[in-house]
Parts: structure tokens; C-alpha cells; sequence
């Protein structure tokens, strides 16, 4: 199972530090115990055209000795691209005048890959609309105001939930679109990832490592 957590780093600082990267302590979401570094895995991000080799964390849990991915909020489960690239792909077309070519082309990625980007943003669209406005007004913020096409809906309120967090600390630093992958767990664009920081209605809201 891959936990995202909140990494401020740049995705470039980040890759310069290999193997020295450090995770937060984290806890086995299904146990609780904190889990012990368990070696890890290189892999590939893209960001602005370019391809950078990281190296992600893996925790175990000493009571299931379940593992776990520990990935920095910046990389999203079974993505090339960082969490910044998806989230501005999905700002110009989703809710933006210009379609997806041109996004593809301002983020340097195929267009293929920004059409599949959208379409897999949209089917969870509803589910992210719900999370979000609910997280915004948990956090302190403002109500949402629905509307039909739940592709904005699902920004508006992801927008609405970052502002509300901006004074909380440490996640200006973080970035709206690396709030979003840390507070999802990585479900913006999949469903099945788990994140230890925030289960909505629940107060769990772990702030980023400075």
C-alpha cells in the first residue's frame, strides 16, 4: 500500500538527496504503530519535461509486518508526472477556456497523457467534490456552492479546502497540489491508496515536516 505524505522539498532537492531522503514518521494505517524504515525503491517523475530518478521510502509495520510505500506528495501512485503538472493540466481544461493539446503542451507532457489525466480526474470527480467541501468547512473554511458540472465542483472545492489550510502550518510551503495528493493519499487520480494525515470528520490532520 503507498501513504503520501506531506514533502515540501522540491522535486529537484529531493532527488539530489537519493538515499538520504528522509520520511516523516508515519503510522501503519492499519495498526497504528509507527512504522520502522524498511529500505525502498528507485523510480521516475517527470516535471517540466524532464525525467528525474528518486528514491521512495518503504516503512514496516513490527505488529502486521505489513510494508508500506512512503510516497513524497509530489508523486502520485502509477503517474509520471508530479502532482503540480497534473493539477495545472486539470486547472486549463477542467475548468479553463483551453483544451487539452494546448495544456498538454504548456506542461510539456504527450496529449494523450493529459487526456488521460482529465478523464481519470472526472470519474472520481464526485467523490472529490464530497471530500473536499466537507474538508473546507472542517478546516474553518467556506461552504462550496454546488454546482452541476462536478468536474468544477471538484476544483472549486479542493480550491476552497487549500485556502482554508494555507494558515495552518507548515503547508504553504507545500503547495495547493501537493496538499491535494497528501490529503487524498493519493486518490486524486486512483482510488485505492491510504493517507495517515486526514480522514475527514475524523480530525486527523497531521501538519507537513519542516
Amino acid at each position: 500500500m503507498a501513504i503520501v505524505w506531506p514533502c515540501p522539498l522540491s522535486v529537484d532537492a529531493y532527488a539530489a538527496a537519493g538515499r538520504r531522503v528522509e520520511a516523516p514518521e508515519t503510522p501503519c494505517p492499519v495498526c497504528q504503530v509507527v512504522l520502522a524504515p524498511w529500505s525502498g525503491y528507485w523510480r521516475f517523475v517527470r516535471e517540466t519535461g524532464r525525467c528525474l530518478r528518486v528514491f521512495i521510502r518503504r516503512g514496516r509495520c513490527v505488529a502486521c509486518r505489513a510494508t508500506h510505500a512512503l510516497l513524497p506528495a509530489f508523486v502520485l501512485p502509477h503517474r509520471l508526472d508530479v502532482a503540480e503538472t497534473v493539477g495545472a493540466v486539470l486547472e486549463a481544461v477542467v475548468s479553463g477556456p483551453g483544451g487539452v493539446r494546448p495544456a498538454a503542451g504548456v506542461a510539456e507532457i504527450p496529449h494523450t497523457t493529459a487526456r488521460g489525466v482529465v478523464r481519470a480526474f472526472l470519474v472520481h470527480a464526485g467523490r472529490l467534490a464530497t471530500s473536499f467541501a466537507a474538508l473546507a468547512v472542517e478546516l474553518g473554511g467556506e461552504v462550496v456552492t454546488p454546482v452541476a458540472d462536478a468536474g468544477v465542483r471538484a476544483l472549486s472545492a479542493i480550491r476552497a479546502a487549500w485556502r482554508a489550510a494555507m494558515g495552518l502550518a507548515g503547508w504553504l510551503a507545500v503547495g495547493r497540489w501537493r496538499f491535494c495528493s497528501a490529503v487524498c493519499g493519493g486518490t486524486l487520480l486512483r482510488p485505492n491508496t491510504n493517507s495517515p494525515y486526514l480522514v475527514v470528520g475524523r480530525r486527523r490532520f497531521m501538519p507537513p515536516v519542516p
